[in-house]
């Protein structure tokens, strides 16, 4: 398959003009003449059929397709560079092991559990990609990877790692304001909702009797660190997994709202490929993994 692709060389040519503003200073970083760096960017840009750069007052400006081209090629640039440090320094006797997880989940309950591993497999290097949502494995050529969700998914092996119990949380400021607060003053709070649990405080409140018509008002947040710094800074009562917040409760910059905690429908779990499950790096994850857990 015949792929329409720019020359890495123009890619850096273009990098290095953007980043000195210049095409003498970057022929002079990437040690070429003036005309070659002057020629690769005018390639680039015949190729793409959009100018760079703008000339002004005999500085290089880069244009609005520029600008958004250029945040792409220093991605590209960077990881053609780590590769290749990396197989440079290959030995033969290093694996690497490509793990996706969810953002929150791999800080605060799967990055403790990761010393251990490295310690004890000091051939197997980690990879980590961050997912807020499922996807195929396989396709996205990742080993093992963190669910959360109802516990089974087509040709994955699946291992249910912890439940997800919610509990209402706010700045201890907030909550002492209006002092003492009952499961049915939260009602009159803010209430900061997770988008991808968008039914958790409705639930929350019924599960106790409390009728409310604001269950499903408030603040909508993608992902839990924006929406718990929120919580922190008093901007309202937030419901979320214990094992996100355990920090902020143990240092007092959260206080727990209300006694009643939320069991999730769904869990966290550990999966990959079944293909995969008796390759050595993959087993040895897991296992580790697993060993963590209670009795």
């Amino acid at each position: 398959m015949s792929r329409n692709l720019p020359s890495t060389t123009a890619m850096q040519c273009f990098e290095a003009a953007a980043r000195h503003k210049s095409f003498t200073r970057a022929a002079e970083a990437l040690n070429l003449t003036q005309s070659a760096v002057s020629k690769q960017v005018a390639q680039l840009e015949a190729h793409l059929q959009h100018k760079l750069f703008r000339r002004v007052r005999r500085s290089l400006v880069l244009t609005p397709e520029g600008a958004i081209y250029l945040s792409d090629v220093r991605k590209v640039l960077a990881q053609i560079e780590m590769s290749t440090h990396a197989i440079m320094t290959y030995s033969g006797n290093s694996e690497v092991l490509k793990v996706a997880t969810l953002p929150s989940f791999g800080t605060r309950w799967l990055a403790d559990r990761l010393p251990a591993f490295l310690a004890a497999n000091p051939r197997i290097s980690l990879e980590f990609h961050d997912r807020v949502e499922d996807f195929d494995l396989e396709r996205q050529n990742i080993d093992v990877a963190f669910f959360y969700g109802h516990g089974s998914w087509p040709d994955l092996e699946c291992h249910k790692l912890a439940d997800e119990e919610m509990v209402a949380v706010a700045a201890p400021a907030l909550l002492s304001a209006r002092a003492p607060v009952s499961a049915s003053d939260l009602g009159e709070l803010p209430l900061l909702h997770l988008s991808t649990r968008p039914d958790a405080w409705h639930r929350w409140f019924a599960e106790q009797h409390i009728g409310t018509d604001r269950s499903y008002h408030g603040t909508r947040f993608e992902t839990f660190p924006m929406l718990v710094r929120t919580a922190m800074a008093g901007g309202g009562v937030a419901l979320v997994p214990r094992f996100t917040v355990a920090e902020e409760l143990d240092s007092g910059h959260l206080a727990v709202a209300a006694p009643h905690r939320l069991l999730s429908a769904s869990a966290y779990y550990l999966v990959y490929p079944e293909h995969l499950g008796e390759l050595a790096k993959v087993r040895r994850f897991v296992e580790h993994i697993l060993s963590t857990l209670p009795a």
